[in-house]
């Protein structure tokens, strides 16, 4: 039986959770800088988790709506390898800090790039995989429960243009 999408989302989601968290933790309790312009960290996390919240499940129940009969014996489910989920939100973490040291004409653009936005970065991670994990796996879950199906991930899903879904019939 192929990975279980429902499976993936927990799983996935709950790596990105930890990772999210446990770099967050790090940031705020070792580096002053990450600590700066609380408000605008808490309102932009904010401003995530609500988008999530409403847009999460409605993808979800799209990507569920479009999915294709796949073939229980030749898919994989296409499960990400847990080591590569947290490789975007270490990146984007490193390139606002990055950012921040960059002088020329673009230095107005990122004078107030720095370690808050790297902390911006991995709490928003610990978001989205904490919605992966609890609230989207949910959705699938219940769906399957529904239509008697198992949700898996096919090839072509990427990261920004969507998910890519089929299923097999229990």
């Amino acid at each position: 039986m192929p990975a279980a999408y429902a499976t993936r989302l927990r799983l996935e989601g709950g790596v990105l959770a930890v990772a999210g968290l446990a770099a967050s933790v790090a940031l705020a309790a070792k580096v002053p800088q990450a600590r700066r312009w609380p408000l605008n960290t808490t309102g932009q996390v904010g401003l995530v988790a609500a988008g999530l919240a409403v847009l999460g499940p409605k993808s979800v129940e799209g990507w569920m709506a479009a999915a294709e009969r796949a073939d229980a014996v030749q898919t994989t489910g296409e499960p990400t390898p847990l080591w590569h989920v947290p490789v975007p939100m270490v990146s984007g973490a490193l390139l606002f800090k990055g950012l921040e040291m960059i002088g020329g004409p673009l230095r107005p653009l990122t004078a107030k790039a720095g370690w808050d936005a790297s902390l911006r970065v991995t709490a928003g991670s610990a978001v989205v995989g904490l919605t992966q994990a609890l609230l989207l796996a949910r959705t699938v879950a219940a769906a399957e429960a529904r239509e008697g199906r198992t949700y898996v991930r096919l090839p072509g899903s990427r990261l920004g243009s969507g998910t890519r879904l089929g299923y097999v019939e229990r």
